[in-house]
């Protein structure tokens, strides 16, 4: 990343200005409503491979899309001598001439200009742009140079953390909350406000700012978690103690904690009363949909509830005893039919199997407000609205006639098209939407962290394998950060799944 400006560009702009810039940032990069995004999904493709990406860039010379990794734009610019071109990601110019991505200050004024502009109109307290350094981050890289060594391999952000006695579960949620973009991203650029100014030491969220600024620091000593785990024993009295917890309990926990102490904008108007503009429901709530379709009449009944991720059955085996069935035995049916079903063996088959379609039943009647009346009813769970940070829990602690653990492998994608689980995508195939599939919005996730559970109930340990830049992955086992591979972190086990959505958009 350069920051000392480019002569070829600097004679471009001489000659034809920065309208082409211009036009395609506000096309093509800075897509703010719904028609300029549908027009982005239709225009947007590399013209050699007809793909969506990686990495595509526009020709700043003449009308041509290209994707950077396949080197569709490289032989553009070799065959038609245009060795400028625009990244449709973060609006950054690269020149092939200099081999890098050149800093403009009159371009990131453009860019800073309009997004500014659509945040104001659109209320956003935050830049979305995550995954890559944007022209502001690029301003701060010139104006400290000490802060310039953030090349594609820097270790800087990995810091292992001491096990305080069975914290392993504390250690590991933290790698991956200080891995999430927009957290960071956050934190980094000291967004928070704190609400207890007068009781120092109470806010949750200026600890886990602090430690942000440890992480990325560029200190590579192992940090000791003790401020922050005394403030969780405060404020969830449940994880007090020195016994091991379970890591999807302290997740929800520091999530609830944060989103309690954060101080949201009011700037951002919502049509529910329950809505909260903080950092924390950015980045991780989403609305889960349920219908439920009465037998008789088909009136559906519709709800929609926040949530901070999705916890998935992995056992099928469902036990019967002989006060569960009726007259007819339906239920009894019912339940043999489900123990008999396969086990999933994939990420995709848990949320298959949670967005289906259940029948309740006849013992679980619920009066329909269409007919008014008690009637039997289906149930069926979709996903209304997407967060960006999408976590899932493979609930492996099973509750029976005992407590033991589910270590069924699980495979999981490094790569999730959440598309087939929406709402509009399920009323579509039900007739309801015509065939617009081009027209919805992209729902593609990419993993950045997993947390494992080792061992047993009685013996187990926590570690973490969390993304670090574009490609790079690492274990973390508290305190000891070791090199991974991608499939490595494909073939662990899996309790915890983060993935961070590909593309995001204002609302």
């Amino acid at each position: 990343m350069s920051e000392h400006g480019c002569i070829h560009l600097s004679n471009f702009k001489a000659a034809k200005g920065t309208q082409p810039y211009k036009v395609i940032y506000a096309y093509f990069v800075a897509c703010t409503s719904t028609e300029a995004r549908k027009r982005k999904a239709f225009s947007c493709y590399c013209y050699i491979c007809r793909c969506l990406g990686p990495r595509l860039h526009s020709c700043l010379h003449c009308i041509f899309f290209g994707c950077f990794v396949s080197g569709h734009i490289q032989e553009h610019a070799k065959s038609k001598k245009h060795f400028l071109a625009v990244e449709l990601t973060y609006g950054m110019v690269m020149c092939f001439q200099c081999g890098d991505y050149i800093y403009d200050r009159e371009l990131t004024d453009i860019a800073n200009e309009r997004d500014a502009k659509a945040s104001k109109a659109l209320g956003l307290p935050i830049s979305y742009r995550s995954w890559e350094p944007s022209a502001n981050e690029i301003e701060l890289l010139r104006l400290h140079p000490r802060r310039r060594r953030v090349i594609e391999n820097s270790t800087i952000g990995l810091r292992g953390l001491i096990n305080l006695g069975n914290t392993c579960f504390m250690n590991c949620i933290v790698q991956a909350l200080t891995h999430t973009p927009l957290l960071r991203d956050f934190f980094l650029a000291d967004k928070h406000q704190c609400q207890f100014r007068d009781q120092p030491g109470s806010c949750l969220v200026c600890e886990v700012s602090r430690l942000f600024q440890e992480f990325y620091s560029g200190n590579k000593a192992p940090l000791i978690l003790h401020r922050l785990l005394h403030m969780i024993w405060t404020h969830a009295h449940h994880l007090a103690g020195y016994e091991q917890q379970d890591a999807h309990e302290f997740f929800i926990a520091t999530l609830n904690v944060l989103h309690r102490h954060c101080k949201g904008s009011s700037a951002h108007t919502h049509s529910s009363p329950e809505h909260c503009n903080c950092i924390i429901d950015q980045i991780f709530t989403g609305g889960l949909q349920s219908d439920v379709v009465c037998q008789a009449c088909n009136g559906v009944s519709t709800t929609i509830d926040p949530f901070w991720d999705i916890s998935l059955d992995l056992a099928t085996d469902i036990p019967t005893s002989s006060s569960e069935s009726n007259d007819s035995g339906q239920k009894s049916s019912e339940s043999s039919q489900k123990s008999n079903e396969q086990e999933p063996t994939s990420l995709i088959d848990c949320l298959t199997r949670f967005t289906r379609p259940e029948h309740l039943g006849s013992s679980a009647k619920i009066k329909c407000s269409n007919c008014q009346s008690y009637q039997e009813s289906t149930k069926q769970l979709t996903m209304k609205k997407l967060p960006v940070v999408a976590s899932f829990h493979l609930k492996r602690f099973k509750h029976s006639s005992r407590f033991h653990k589910i270590s069924t492998y699980v495979a999981f994608p490094e790569h999730l098209d959440m598309t087939p689980f929406m709402s509009h995508y399920r009323n579509m195939n039900n007739g309801h939407c015509g065939n617009t599939f081009n027209l919805l919005p992209d729902n593609r996730y990419s993993l950045f962290a997993v947390i494992n559970h080792l061992g047993t109930l009685d013996g187990g340990h926590y570690t973490a394998f969390i993304r670090q830049q574009q490609n790079h992955w690492f274990k973390c086992d508290d305190h000891l950060i070791t090199k991974a591979n991608i499939q490595e972190v494909l073939d662990s086990e899996g309790y915890l799944l983060f993935y961070h959505k590909q593309f995001l958009e204002y609302e």
